[in-house]
């Protein structure tokens, strides 16, 4: 059985050699040649694929082939009677940290590959105890992939990314294919005749392969370090919120541009050759995306000068509210009835931003009012103050003060001046909770607030105006 496997594996070898070999022959012949060069591949190919068939139809390759089924079904009997009796022990480890609970879902979610791993060893030990080892290889070959698989699964759980977790999970499982099988240096060979060449520069399939590995493993090295980093600066109480955003931008532009850089060197790939085209590129760049650099540009300012940061409450034109996040391109606003805005920063650089928390968070606020001519305008002024005083969230350390600023054709205005410190509770609902207190108080004191009245005279019928005697 060994010497007739390893039979098999040379003649996959030889198979992919000639596909090498015929895939860098149809690279430089004609038409014809290339079809006649593909068929015999492909017969030679289809002559091995007959040799693995038949080998696997062999008594002990078969009836290894029925026991690893076998195992599966049992594995899959074992995840639908167990698994429902797990998760409802998960459940009641309601004070476990979310670490422990995270892991515990994972292995849920694989019990069945766990189940089958377990029976498939035991399966091959048993195997190898009672009978010679060659019955049972496709065992242990099953027994090596699954186990592989399984660990691959359970490594590529740190990825966060769905789409990059998902790469790199079957990009290992194919490559620990290939290798548990032993033709990694053949599937190689293949991808590397598949090329394209551009003057000096060559462009393999394999190449292709190696660049994605590489650099994706150098950009998911660095998405750690950006995120440990970032959790670590935005806990640092010491530092400005506007200085960790830039810090934070800063750590991630450095460390993607460090792995791309290294992967692509990695790749023995000469950037030299590309200096030409990517300054005519940055030209190209500079005219159309004209708004997109100034964007950029102004948020950098933006965080420097720390004009604005994230918590201020801040008015551009009409919209009022307080900033959540600042982005590269963009700052976040958040208004009261829920509504974000995504404000560019060059408007916040050129526009006029009113920001209600910039040195401080105290917020003073007017409103007006007037009474009639009969009321005592000091018995006013203290009825005020006192109303103002009794309304929450107006600060008691900056007490509220009250001056006349006019006498009108029906009212002596007056003008009522509070001060807070939480704009982002909104500016409109404490304007109309201290008017609500003003007219509570007014009317328990006989303050009246005069409103206009009109007297209409009508015209007689000879078209003279009425004079009133």
């Amino acid at each position: 059985m060994s010497n007739h496997t390893g039979g098999n594996s040379n003649g996959i070898a030889d198979a992919l050699n000639s596909a090498a070999e015929a895939a860098t022959l149809g690279a430089t012949q004609d038409g014809e040649t290339l079809v006649e060069v593909v068929t015999s591949v492909a017969a030679l190919l289809l002559g091995h694929v007959e040799t693995l068939v038949s080998s696997l139809l062999r008594p002990w390759v078969a009836y290894q082939i029925g026991i690893a089924l076998a195992v599966f079904l049992a594995a899959h009997l074992l995840r639908r009677l167990l698994g429902p009796r797990i998760r409802e022990w998960m459940g009641t480890r309601e004070g476990w940290p979310k670490w422990r609970m995270r892991v515990l879902v994972v292995v849920h979610q694989r019990l069945r590959a766990m189940f089958f791993v377990f029976l498939m060893w035991l399966v091959v030990w048993i195997m190898r105890e009672v009978t010679w080892p060659s019955r049972s290889y496709v065992l242990g070959v099953i027994a090596t992939l699954a186990t592989a698989w399984l660990l691959v699964a359970f490594a590529t759980r740190l990825i966060r990314s769905l789409f990059l977790r998902r790469v790199v999970r079957y990009g290992a499982w194919i490559y620990v294919t290939l290798y548990v099988l032993g033709v990694v240096d053949e599937a190689a060979e293949v991808l590397d005749a598949a090329a394209i060449s551009f003057g000096e520069m060559r462009i393999s399939a394999l190449l292709i392969v190696q660049g994605v590995v590489i650099i994706g493993c150098l950009l998911a090295l660095a998405r750690f370090v950006t995120v440990t980093t970032s959790s670590r600066v935005q806990s640092n109480e010491d530092i400005s919120p506007s200085m960790r955003v830039l810090i934070v931008k800063v750590v991630q532009i450095v460390f993607y541009a460090i792995a791309f850089y290294a992967g692509v060197r990695a790749l023995g790939i000469d950037l030299t050759g590309l200096a030409v085209l990517s300054g005519a590129i940055g030209v190209g760049l500079g005219f159309g995306l004209q708004k997109v650099v100034s964007n950029l540009v102004s948020g950098v300012i933006i965080l420097l000068d720390k004009s604005i940061k994230p918590g201020d409450v801040i008015s551009l034109g009409d919209t009022f509210g307080w900033i959540q996040t600042l982005g590269a391109r963009y700052a976040s606003v958040v208004t009261r009835d829920g509504r974000e805005y995504l404000i560019p920063n060059e408007d916040l650089i050129t526009g006029q931003v009113v920001n209600w928390s910039h040195s401080n968070e105290f917020v003073r606020l007017d409103i007006y009012f007037g009474t009639s001519y009969g009321c005592d305008p000091h018995q006013v002024r203290k009825l005020a103050i006192e109303a103002a005083k009794g309304v929450e969230r107006v600060l008691s350390s900056r007490p509220p003060v009250c001056h006349i600023v006019g006498f009108g054709d029906s009212s002596v205005d007056y003008i009522l001046r509070f001060w807070i410190t939480d704009p982002t509770g909104g500016l409109t609902n404490i304007r109309g909770n201290v008017y609500l207190a003003l007219w509570d108080i007014f009317k328990e004191n006989d303050i009246s607030i005069p409103f206009p009245q009109r007297e209409v005279r009508l015209l007689g019928e000879n078209g003279t105006q009425d004079d009133g005697s």
